[in-house]
């Protein structure tokens, strides 16, 4: 297909429709009673539909019309939700799903559908037809048999019960086109012309939009109220040509059926005036902000175009920081007043930029609850998944990332965290293993959890496999706390190919997913206990590309220190300096730390000899601390972070550089690094 204008709407749109069938899925197995869910899933089938053959997309069409025809099915009552049909549609949904994304990548989204259309097929028409809903007293011939399925909403049973009492006919009239007939869509659209001039279409079946589009065999029902006769109605319709059958009867409403409509539409219009209402008090809240009514004011945008406002503000915060430091040498009072205004709408403006940039975690965690239904099903657990905090934010640049990292734990965490029910049963506890996917802020910073209610780390087996694999010595090993036992689990010598015992396999890709995190700026740390289960825990940072720091020098030279990894900064005296295992060490708050002195670690040349008093920066990494000895701090600056790029990429402990406001480069300091 050539490159449409409509075409990045198709794929958005697509991708929410296929999410939404996923989401809703999984609400309908729980719930096969649910018909508002039936709804949803349906209307997002139809909706799907109808773009892939806008655009051209026939396979996807075809695919999705089997599916609507399916739902349509077990909205009509003709066929009961099993846990087999929900799985043959979460087939259809991966299908629609790898069609989607072929298109994305430039492909023609075809693919061989036949048979789950087929399958589709057969569960349309091989499941017997029970009409629950009979809607006429009538014997109806049997080329009217689709018409027992209206489906009707409190207004038009109103409109039903007055045109009674009014003096008017309800005529049920069936029309069968000839089989010769090539426009379809034309002869009903002069058929409703005439019924439209004699009276009232109240329902139709298929409905009007299928009509339209032409989904429907050769026949068609409508449910007419007029005052003329049914054998003038018949008349002034046969007059259309291509009209082989007519058959108009009387309409009866049976007291049952009017009894399970109103029972269904008294849930519905519950549903929907809660709805109503929670949508009328925002708008009246609008409305009184502003005087007016309110319309969408959500917009599209290309996050090309987000990344490129942010590169032009980070250009705006060196500048900013430049006028900073030349208003501080100048001193000049209207300058620095305009500066400081400077500086507190273009913090604003940051916040604003930021914010646009954020997105809900959502976007990852939607595509969780199949993954853990799928491999639940293929590992013979059960499984509760938990999500909370799915609402909130992260820089969008993080969410691209974070993805693959949550799969690998979630994964391991089903696999081999959880056991299998006759095993928790045997160790006292319930068949269904719970696992709960966690996120929250706290601070500037965003946390994820993935915990889970299984067998936990054995930390005996962890050790000999680490020990085994050359990971630490018998000596190391003897002097590991509990946590830093865990750590080991995610070293890359850890993971092999053995994935027997149940703690092997808790290696295989955990390292990937430490490196991934850490190039975030995030950590990862793990909490088990045997028997009980395990947590594991992520922090990462909420944007990556305006970062607070300390800014400190080493000699003539700048570095920028990441506020999110320091404790506190301290001045001591070369006396309290100790040393321990040939390291120099300082007794902290009752805690040893070791210190590390920038200058040997990125060689700068000195030239003075040791100062009676150092200066200190605490810094820390889960448990673990560290002291970086510095010669001044110069303070706490908002900073852009620039990548050294390919040819400086793997310089030691150096995540970045930045700009100052002088047009000194400083080098951004990796304190995870430093500290491993």
């Amino acid at each position: 297909m050539e490159n449409n204008e409509y075409l990045e709407v198709f794929i958005e749109e697509s991708k929410e429709h296929i999410q939404s069938l996923n989401d809703q899925l999984l609400v309908l197995e729980n719930e096969p009673e649910n018909m508002d869910t039936v709804g949803e899933i349906f209307r997002s089938a139809h909706t799907l539909k109808g773009m892939a053959a806008t655009m051209g997309f026939q396979d996807l069409a075809d695919l999705t019309h089997k599916m609507e025809n399916v739902l349509d099915a077990v909205r009509n009552d003709q066929l009961k939700i099993t846990t087999d049909i929900i799985d043959v549609i979460f087939q259809a949904v991966d299908q629609l799903e790898g069609m989607v994304l072929d298109i994305a990548e430039g492909g023609d989204g075809s693919s061989d559908v036949q048979e789950l259309v087929n399958t589709l097929q057969a569960i349309e028409s091989n499941q017997g037809v029970v009409s629950v809903n009979e809607l006429t007293k009538e014997t109806k011939p049997e080329s009217s048999d689709q018409a027992h399925f209206y489906q009707f909403d409190q207004f038009e049973l109103a409109i039903i019960d007055q045109s009674k009492e009014n003096g008017f006919e309800n005529l049920e009239v069936t029309v069968k086109l000839n089989e010769n007939c090539l426009l379809k869509a034309a002869r009903v659209y002069m058929v409703f012309e005439v019924l439209e001039q004699i009276g009232e279409v109240i329902k139709a079946d298929p409905t009007v939009q299928d009509l339209e589009e032409e989904n429907f065999d050769l026949q068609f029902h409508v449910l007419l109220v007029t005052k003329d006769s049914a054998e003038d109605v018949k008349q002034k319709i046969l007059k259309v040509s291509e009209i082989e059958e007519v058959i108009v009867s009387t309409f009866e409403q049976d007291k049952n059926v009017q009894a399970n409509n109103d029972e269904n539409n008294k849930v519905e219009k519950e549903s929907i005036e809660s709805k109503e209402s929670s949508q009328n008090k925002n708008a009246d809240d609008s409305k009184k902000k502003t005087g007016k009514g309110v319309t969408s004011k959500t917009i599209r945008v290309n996050i090309d175009r987000l990344d490129g406002l942010m590169n032009l503000f980070e250009e705006l915060v060196i500048d900013r920081g430049r006028l900073e430091q030349i208003s501080a040498n100048l001193k000049h009072a209207d300058l620095q007043e305009t500066v400081e205004r400077m500086s507190r709408i273009s913090g604003d403006l940051q916040n604003i930029i930021l914010n646009m940039r954020m997105v809900p975690i959502e976007q990852v965690f939607n595509r969780f609850p199949r993954m853990v239904r799928q491999l639940s099903k293929d590992l013979g657990k059960k499984i509760n998944l938990d999500i909370i905090g799915a609402e909130t934010e992260l820089d969008r640049t993080v969410i691209d990332e974070i993805g693959d990292p949550l799969v690998h734990l979630i994964r391991n965490a089903l696999d081999h965290g959880i056991e299998t029910p006759e095993k928790r049963q045997e160790a006292g506890k319930k068949e269904e293993g719970d696992l709960l996917l966690e996120a929250y802020h706290s601070g500037n910073h965003v946390f994820i959890e993935i915990s889970d209610d299984g067998a936990g780390i054995n930390r005996e087996k962890v050790v000999n496999k680490a020990i085994s694999n050359h990971v630490i010595t018998e000596e190391e090993a003897s002097q590991l706390t509990d946590k830093q036992v865990y750590q080991l689990i995610m070293s890359s010598g850890f993971s092999t190919a053995d994935t027997i015992s149940d703690v092997s396999g808790r290696g295989v890709g955990l390292d990937v997913v430490k490196n991934t995190i850490e190039s975030l700026g995030g950590t990862i740390t793990i909490e088990s206990e045997e028997g009980k289960g395990s947590l594991f825990s992520i922090q990462l940072p909420l944007t990556l590309s305006i970062i607070s720091v300390l800014l400190v020098e080493v000699e003539k030279e700048k570095y920028a220190i990441p506020l999110s990894s320091i404790i506190e900064t301290a001045i001591i005296s070369k006396s309290e300096i100790l040393n321990a295992h040939n390291k120099k060490v300082i007794d902290f708050r009752g805690k040893v730390v070791p210190l590390i002195d920038l200058k040997n670690v990125f060689e700068v040349p000195t030239e003075k000899q040791d100062d009676e008093f150092y200066s200190i920066v605490i810094i820390r990494k889960g448990d673990r601390m560290a002291g970086l000895v510095v010669d001044t701090f110069i303070g706490q600056q908002e900073i852009v972070l620039k990548s050294l790029g390919d040819y400086l990429g793997d310089v030691f402990a150096i995540s970045g550089a930045t700009i100052l406001g002088d047009g000194q480069v400083a080098l951004i300091v990796d304190t995870n690094t430093l500290i491993n």
